[in-house]
């Protein structure tokens, strides 16, 4: 085996168990401990692996949240099939929350003009729907976030808390074994409280945020009844979502 395909399979193997030693890849590929040694400064240089003493774990990832308008920009073909799919299930005389992110947006867009009370804390949302004549809008006031045009604050909870709906479509920075994840805080805090106030509870989330795990826990896997994605996760994963009596549904599957 050539290195460029021994660094492919220490790398597939890193993405699993996160650390690997010297040890293990002279098992795995039949090779001397200097050839190991090679291979992981080969990894290094390319800053793929940190070495450590006897062997390297992965760096540290961060997952960089662009500003909303960006976002907007790039939104994909995959998270506008999962809003489509959310607008298919909502009837007339629901009452939903959509929170502010931009897979949840491309839901409000592709809502039929049904008459709906839709509660929302996203001002871009809130302006979208406000072309639907049979919508009611109910904006949550609060501080806002100029950046990811959200509003958030004690404010925002404690209006959430008056409001009973069907449903809330929430989206994700990431969904994983450690529940729902996101980058800021004071989003998540309001995320954790529509998922309080919802009978059903519906994660939008495409292919990249499964399995990842972001800086703020704001609900549990066993908060949500409903995920909504673009592919057909892992058996591993499928099998965590059982575990939590979570329903799935896939886009690619339809």
């Amino acid at each position: 085996m050539y290195q460029q395909e021994r660094l492919i399979e220490i790398m597939n193997y890193l993405q699993h168990t996160r650390r690997i030693s010297v040890e293990k890849i002279c098992e795995l590929f039949e090779v001397s401990r200097d050839t190991a040694r090679r291979d992981l400064v080969k990894l290094e240089e390319q800053q793929a692996v940190v070495r450590t003493r006897g062997g390297a774990i992965l760096p540290t990832t961060h997952h960089e949240l662009k500003d909303y308008t960006n976002r907007l920009r790039t939104v994909s073909e995959e998270k506008l099939a999962i809003g489509r799919k959310a607008a298919s299930l909502l009837r007339s005389g629901d009452k939903v929350i959509l929170d502010a992110s931009t897979t949840v947006q491309s839901c409000a867009t592709q809502l039929e003009d049904l008459d709906i009370t839709v509660v929302t804390n996203s001002i871009n949302l809130a302006d979208i729907l406000s072309d639907k004549k049979q919508a009611h809008i109910h904006l949550l006031g609060g501080q806002l976030n100029k950046e990811h045009r959200f509003l958030y604050g004690t404010s925002v909870t404690d209006r959430l808390s008056k409001y009973n709906v069907d449903h809330a479509f929430i989206g994700v920075v990431g969904i994983s074994e450690h529940g729902l994840t996101i980058a800021h805080e004071e989003d998540g805090m309001v995320k954790s409280k529509m998922t309080e106030q919802a009978r059903q509870v519906t994660v939008l989330a495409d292919h990249t945020k499964i399995g990842v795990t972001d800086f703020y826990q704001y609900a549990g896997l066993k908060d949500v009844d409903l995920l909504i994605t673009d592919r057909t996760p892992s058996l591993e994963f499928q099998q965590l979502l059982k575990t939590h009596d979570v329903e799935l549904l896939v886009t690619e599957e339809d």
